[in-house]
């Protein structure tokens, strides 16, 4: 390990350290782990003394214990031995059967390679041999168990720090061993197994992708039935968003019906704004290889952040508005940009699904184009939304209000004194900051609560503020299920409120928020 070699270079040492130095280990406890082996290490040999294993096919001379001078020809004779009659040939093969004329002169070696050799080799024969033409040197990431750091990330690191001056690779990747939910190791006698195989045959590829992308891989991997049944839950939430978002985009044609950003509505705007801060998010965490957060994120983006709020306050204008009409463009605007996105953030994990919705969600041109897979995807360019930052605060505060809100909401039903949130009316008395915020929704506040009716009332101080939620006795619009004093005043559709009648027969209702 510190032979100073023959070019007066850094020793096998110095140069396994530097190569350590300059490796991203992911988790990063890995670099000390490995430094330690190799600092530590009193030496390295290629040989191991013993019966079994790869042997090292070598004739040597009987008193000087040198190579025969033709060991590269006899190594092409054995190798192509070995290929007909497998590895025991060298246990068969006479020193008579090599060599004619001075077989009495050699004996033929007893020793084995080192047990790791041939897969710390694979650098050499699979980056620059076998696959040369599809690959590169060094390779971008390395990964196995942890206990490779004595195997094989150990070997492969000195035999090319020998060969080549450096590491083989940039990056070392290690995972934990999968145990059952008690976090037994899995083994047959104790009847704790799942195999991969029939969990793919029966739950879907997905399902098993996801559990794998949604454990911490730096511990334990804990697998159970139980677990994949929760896994099963939270696909069935992303799946339901996906579904959504194609239906609700099926009539949408990008180049005709598109709203530029400076059209959208504001909750649109902040739609999108949110996707691309999620999708920096996802990315930065991909660059980590930390996949666990980017399936906890997605999960809390598609059940809170889409189903739990924007898709919930979307529904009234996708369904109630006129079918060409800016309100309902804008929305679908903003739908198709989070999709575009959200298809290529899910691909790496959720790979099947994801290319099911693209072969649906892509137009004609872009699926042809795409090669017919979201595979051939980088991540989507979202557009830049001005005063995005503002616009996020906005909302989060937003978002805080309407949980205490539905919270009165939630109440109110269960008591039974209303049947959904949309036969409330609803008085805020707010002070200060969240008065202003809350009035710059003007009309468009009761949308963002999901009742007929919602009006701010503005108070001294914050000791003043209430939230009122009392039952409408308006009457319910068969169309649009909003409780209005205006249903039934157009004499021909008796059962319609005024917003209905024009969104289907007039100019339509103007919204500017939401």
């Amino acid at each position: 390990m510190d032979i100073t070699p023959k070019d007066g270079g850094k020793t096998l040492r110095e140069t396994a350290l530097q190569g350590i130095a300059d490796t991203k280990f992911f988790p990063d406890w890995g670099q000390a782990r490995l430094h330690g082996m190799i600092e530590n290490r009193p030496d390295w040999t290629l040989s191991r003394q013993r019966q079994w294993g790869v042997p090292m096919a070598f004739l040597l001379h009987k008193e000087t214990g040198l190579l025969h001078p033709r060991t590269p020809e006899l190594l092409e004779v054995i190798a192509k031995l070995f290929e007909t009659q497998g590895i025991d040939a060298w246990l068969n093969v006479e020193v008579s059967d090599l060599l004619a004329e001075d077989a009495d002169m050699y004996v033929k070696n007893k020793d084995t390679l080192d047990v790791w050799f041939d897969s710390g080799c694979t650098h050499q024969t699979v980056l620059r041999g076998s696959h040369a033409a599809q690959s590169h040197f060094p390779a971008d990431l390395y990964l196995e168990g942890s206990d490779q750091h004595r195997g094989w990330f150990h070997s492969s690191l000195l035999t090319s720090s020998m060969l080549n001056g450096c590491p083989p690779y940039k990056a070392l990747l290690t995972h934990g061993f999968t145990v059952d939910a008690e976090g037994k190791k899995m083994s047959k006698s104790l009847g704790n197994t799942l195999a991969p195989q029939k969990i793919s045959d029966t739950l879907g590829a997905d399902i098993l992708r996801l559990w794998v992308a949604a454990t911490d891989y730096t511990g334990e991997l804990s697998i159970s039935e139980e677990i994949l049944k929760r896994v099963t839950e939270s696909y069935r939430r992303i799946r339901n968003t996906l579904r959504f978002l194609l239906a609700n985009t099926s009539d949408f044609d990008h180049a005709r019906h598109a709203v530029p950003v400076a059209d959208m509505l504001e909750i649109d705007r902040y739609a999108v704004a949110s996707m691309a801060a999620l999708q920096a998010d996802i990315a930065a965490h991909y660059e980590r290889y930390e996949f666990h957060p980017v399936v906890s994120k997605l999960q809390n983006y598609c059940s809170e952040d889409l189903g739990g709020f924007y898709l919930d306050i979307l529904k009234d204008r996708l369904y109630t508005s006129a079918v060409d009409s800016p309100a309902r463009r804008s929305a679908q605007s903003a739908l198709w940009q989070i999709t575009q996105s959200l298809l290529r953030v899910m691909a790496p994990m959720l790979s099947f699904t994801a290319e099911e919705a693209w072969a649906v969600f892509a137009s004609p041109q872009a699926y042809a184009a795409s090669d017919e897979t979201i595979f051939t995807q980088t991540f989507w360019t979202l557009p830049e939304v001005p005063g995005s930052a503002a616009l996020l605060d906005k909302f989060t505060a937003l978002r805080a209000v309407r949980t205490d809100v539905t919270k009165q909401l939630e109440e109110l039903r269960v008591s039974g004194a209303i049947g959904s949130s949309l036969q409330a009316e609803l008085t805020i008395k707010a002070a200060a900051d969240k008065y202003q915020l809350l009035a710059s929704l003007d009309d468009d506040l009761k949308f963002v609560f999901i009742t007929s009716q919602a009006e701010v009332v503005q108070v001294a101080s914050e000791t003043d503020e209430a939230i009122t939620v009392t039952a409408s006795a308006a009457p319910k619009c068969e169309r649009c299920w909003h409780y209005r004093a205006d249903v039934g005043t157009h004499a021909d559709h008796a059962g319609l409120c005024g917003r209905c009648v024009s969104n289907l027969f007039g100019s339509g209702e103007q919204r500017a928020f939401a």
